[in-house]
């Protein structure tokens, strides 16, 4: 199992590509066992958009993915050898103008030390599966305008919409 990626790696973006010929990858749901390391990739991908840690959210979104009863699900990237290298955090949502359901990807994150092996490609592809057995649409997801190695990946995958993203604040309704 990897666990020398280092935030100063994470941080730099620094990416050691493995050939997916190289990797024996199986793809399925987060189970409590990989509690720990879904945590540090979590970390990792909170670190990478420069997020402020914090082991709150950590423990709150594996509470979340935890919960059978909860809407947000996860899978991961297994190798058999370095064991859980990448994960996915996804959720269904209502998609009201079609008439329909997709699945909304929340967060893709592979280890640095193994970026290009296959395994964002292998979690899309399993969320394609997903979707399509559940009756969904579509697998949607958003990323950084300056990830521009991920990007590479998803306009091989997908199609970049025109849509543009905006967020408001939340406002605590008066007394």
């Amino acid at each position: 199992m990897l666990t020398s990626m280092t935030t100063s790696a994470v941080s730099s973006k620094a990416e050691s590509p493995v050939s997916p010929s190289t990797l024996d990858l199986t793809v399925r749901p987060v189970a409590a066992a990989d509690e720990a390391r879904w945590k540090e990739l979590f970390r990792a991908y909170r670190d990478f958009y420069e997020l402020t840690p914090d082991e709150t959210i950590v423990e709150r979104v594996w509470g979340w993915i935890s919960d059978p009863d909860h809407e947000c699900r996860a899978l991961v990237a297994e190798d058999s050898d370095l064991g859980i290298i990448a994960l996915a955090d996804y959720r269904t949502f209502s998609r009201p103008s079609a008439g329909m359901t997709g699945i909304w990807l929340d967060d893709l994150f592979t280890d640095p030390e193994v970026r290009g092996s296959g395994a964002g490609r292998a979690l899309i592809a399993r969320l394609q599966e997903i979707a399509g057995a559940e009756g969904a649409s579509a697998v949607r997801w958003i990323t950084a305008e300056d990830n521009h190695r991920a990007q590479i990946l998803y306009t091989k995958v997908g199609t970049r919409t025109r849509w543009v993203t905006y967020d408001a604040a939340a406002v605590a309704p008066e007394a």
